[in-house]
């Protein structure tokens, strides 16, 4: 390991204190340069392992900075990823306390919800194809417990991906009834068109993304599961919040999904 288990533990102890008051903390990669993706990892599954041991379930799984577009944004040159828990969960007819949040962003997602489990290594998109059962409009709430967004790609990581919370649609395609690649998406606030974007921009085609990901968990114990939702990552920018703030999100031929703020 590049840093010790101690340094470990408190970074993931600082980002759980961060993420509790709404406080966000200075960069951990600024105290810690050695902090290596491996560090990383095994930081933000200190936080994940404290959620499940209280009661949470993994209920899927993210790739973000997928997008060129996201990767620009964040100056970062690869995707990140992370866990999504059944408490991260919001709903469309919900609102959301923007004061409990650091620093929201909303992006819109072409979701998939597994019907078979993945394999790890050596997964491809063929395995993909045959596991997903739905595709599903999606929106994913990230927020970084580090200070204005930051970030290296090791600090996201650490952060779970700067994963916050994720919404679906109400609608359920099958994946052989739509071309997942070819999806436009489009971001309203306020009903004013804020982000346009294709699918095709998340590594190309959102199942690399989704065969990416199995591939890379699978050295650290982690497997994508049946039942499972795979949020692969953004079409678009990432769309700052504010108090008060109404979205939604359309997908050509999947639907759309709406988030409230207050």
């Amino acid at each position: 390991m590049a840093v010790d288990q101690a340094i470990r533990e408190q970074i993931a102890a600082d980002l759980w204190q961060a993420e509790v008051t709404a406080v966000a903390i200075d960069r951990p990669t600024d105290a810690h340069p050695d902090v290596d993706v491996v560090d990383a990892y095994e930081i933000a599954l200190i936080n994940i392992r404290k959620r499940l041991d209280a009661g949470a379930k993994v209920a899927g799984h993210k790739v973000g900075l997928a997008s060129e577009a996201m990767q620009k944004m964040m100056n970062v040159d690869e995707p990140d990823y992370g866990h999504l828990l059944d408490e991260m969960q919001y709903f469309e007819s919900t609102p959301i306390d923007r004061s409990k949040l650091c620093y929201p962003r909303v992006e819109v997602e072409v979701g998939f919800i597994l019907g078979a489990d993945l394999p790890g290594e050596g997964c491809t998109n063929e395995d993909v194809i045959e596991a997903v059962e739905w595709v599903v409009p999606s929106i994913e709430l990230i927020d970084s417990r580090i200070k204005d967004w930051k970030i290296t790609l090791c600090d996201t990581i650490a952060d779970n991906a700067s994963s916050c919370g994720w919404i679906l649609g109400e609608q359920r395609v099958p994946i052989s009834a739509i071309d997942t690649g070819d999806i436009d998406a489009t971001i309203h606030r306020n009903g004013e068109v804020v982000a346009k974007g294709n699918s095709s921009a998340v590594l190309g085609h959102p199942l690399n993304a989704v065969s990416w990901l199995a591939r890379k968990v699978a050295g650290f114990g982690v497997r994508l599961r049946k039942g499972d939702v795979i949020l692969p990552g953004t079409a678009t920018r990432a769309i700052d919040i504010d108090a008060g703030d109404h979205f939604v999100a359309e997908f050509a031929g999947l639907g759309s999904v709406t988030l409230d703020f207050y």
